[in-house]
């Protein structure tokens, strides 16, 4: 698989575009204009109480700060470009009922031509999921089941499904999505044995959680082509996304340099990039996203 490129488009606390958060629609289309593979963002649906606990270092914003809502965000990308794909990094799905999830999701590739991807995860905040009337002590069995039914109910139906805590019979979720496999679905965070079993049982690639050393990605990559391997899955398919941050010196065309060394190293197909990593703020970003997607094509000789 040739690598892509994906930037990170801050659709949070205070990168507001001019003219208002509409402004991020033009930042996707720049994003599209200079030959970027795809566009993310990030999700949180309620914010509050202590936010020390976030685990990647210090969390942007306090508990007022806003945070669109990526799938809506991504629908306004969608009517405004036509090949960059869309995604999530992620989007905390046990949230979202998993039929309103595999109606959204479905909904949302459909009208963009198949180029959703959903990288999912469980989130780390107690109170997102006390707003929302959830037991974050369920999270992860949660993130089962969203999984599970979204892939049961994008083959159509009528379709059935039975946990313990989600059970539905004789179900039409219709459209389905416009892949014919679904829309592809990224798992992130660490490989403990339940993320393993969801990558291998559900999904088709894994998002590192940040900061991840390249050695670590290339462990985890070579234990979920093995798992994928021993599961009958072909282990050629799973695509792992890598980060990467501003160089300690020069500008963004510095970023890639390293980046075949990385790619050998960890077995990376995919490689991210913040856009807030180079930039405060939106100025410029057609330029920086030119710069980026030519160093990007010069290090992987596309």
């Amino acid at each position: 698989m040739p690598p892509r490129l994906i930037v990170g488009l801050s659709n949070f606390h205070d990168f507001l575009p001019a003219g208002g958060w509409a402004g991020l629609v033009d930042l996707a289309a720049a994003a599209e204009a200079a030959a970027v593979d795809a566009v993310s963002v990030v999700d949180h649906v309620a914010l509050g109480g202590d936010l020390s606990g976030y685990p990647y270092g210090s969390f942007p914003g306090g508990p007022d700060a806003p945070w669109l809502e990526p799938l809506t965000t991504l629908a306004a990308f969608a009517g405004r470009t036509s090949r960059i794909g869309l995604m999530t990094g992620i989007l905390i799905a046990p949230l979202r009922p998993p039929a309103l999830l595999a109606k959204s999701a479905a909904t949302l590739d459909q009208l963009s031509g198949g180029r959703l991807e959903l990288g999912v995860g469980t989130g780390w905040l107690p109170k997102e999921y006390e707003a929302v009337g959830l037991d974050f002590a369920d999270r992860g069995r949660l993130l089962d089941d969203a999984l599970a039914a979204c892939r049961a109910l994008w083959r159509g139906g009528p379709t059935s499904f039975d946990s313990p805590r989600l059970r539905f019979d004789d179900v039409h979720v219709s459209p389905t999505p416009l892949q014919p496999g679904g829309v592809p679905l990224w798992v992130g965070g660490e490989l403990h044995p339940r993320n393993v079993a969801r990558i291998v049982a559900h999904a088709d690639g894994w998002i590192p959680a940040p900061p991840t050393k390249p050695a670590d990605v290339a462990a985890g990559a070579e234990r979920l082509r093995e798992a994928f391997a021993q599961a009958g899955r072909d282990p050629a398919a799973l695509r792992v996304r890598v980060s990467l941050g501003r160089p300690r010196e020069g500008g963004p065309e510095r970023a890639f340099e390293t980046l075949p060394e990385v790619l050998a190293q960890t077995g990376a197909t995919d490689v991210f990039v913040a856009h807030q990593a180079f930039a405060a703020g939106p100025d410029g970003a057609a330029e920086l996203f030119a710069t980026l997607a030519e160093a990007f094509a010069a290090a992987t000789g596309r």
